[in-house]
């Protein structure tokens, strides 16, 4: 498949980029003047992207997905040869506190990480993360910033290694699999999030990679009916980064 048509796939996974899509689908079928499917199209794009902006419709979706590599304690892990945790954004608001702690951070790769190897689950860190132009932006490579975030949580810069190309997580897998054989790194642990660790033992292990899941949740804590119920834009956001995840998981296995 053409990364063309894998790019237009993606966009689509996206809850209202497929509802617009359908719109104007509905809005050539009206200037056809074929008016009851038009607006049964209309109806099923509106609803479509409405169903999905509901937080616990979005909590169901990716939980299909998460329930597969749930958290587990990173002492409890089996050693291994490295730790390789992929990057997710460079954002790292807890890096502004003035004490921190990888125990307390229940939700961050970097923290799984780090409390792995503080537990001397393997001897080093891959960091994999490229940037803009594949990591020659002037913002730099995300595994750098990576890099500088953990090293606050406890892991020293000569355990660490960067990989700074990947820009998806195919090359995630590619590159840091090439780091990996050439240090006779074998079997890795694998941190991402939950919800993206499906596809991401898939790629790494298509790399002839022994990777074992250590799953880092993204919970999001409603406690209220209208946080529950009421449509969201971060709900809808959610949705999607399910969806992407569900075809590329499906990209996979037309590929293999």
């Amino acid at each position: 498949m053409s990364q063309t048509l894998q790019k237009l796939v993606v966009g689509l996974t996206y809850p209202p980029a497929l509802s617009l899509c359908l719109m104007a689908i509905a809005a050539g079928l009206l200037f056809l003047r074929h008016r009851r499917i038009a607006a049964t199209l209309l109806a099923v794009a509106i609803a479509w992207s409405g169903l999905w902006s509901v937080p616990m419709a979005s909590d169901w979706l990716r939980g299909k997905l998460e329930a597969r590599y749930p958290p587990v304690d990173e002492a409890t892990l089996p050693s291994a040869d490295a730790i390789v945790v992929l990057g997710g954004g460079m954002r790292y608001g807890w890096l502004d506190r003035p004490e921190v702690r990888a125990e307390d951070l229940e939700n961050s790769r970097l923290a799984a990480g780090a409390r792995a190897w503080l537990a001397r689950r393997a001897p080093i860190v891959i960091l994999s993360g490229g940037g803009e132009n594949g990591g020659t932006g002037s913002h730099g490579s995300e595994a750098r910033m990576m890099a500088t975030a953990i090293t606050r949580l406890g892991v020293p810069t000569s355990a660490l290694l960067l990989e700074e190309r990947s820009r998806n997580t195919r090359d995630n897998a590619q590159f840091t699999a090439q780091i990996a054989q050439a240090r006779g790194a074998h079997r890795i642990l694998l941190v991402t999030s939950s919800l993206h660790m499906p596809r991401a033992i898939e790629q790494f292990r298509g790399e002839g990679i022994d990777a074992i899941a250590v799953a880092v949740p993204e919970r999001a804590r409603r406690i209220s009916w209208k946080e529950r119920w009421f449509p969201s834009r971060s709900a809808l956001w959610r949705s999607g980064r399910a969806f992407k995840e569900f075809g590329g998981l499906l990209m996979i296995r037309i590929q293999n």
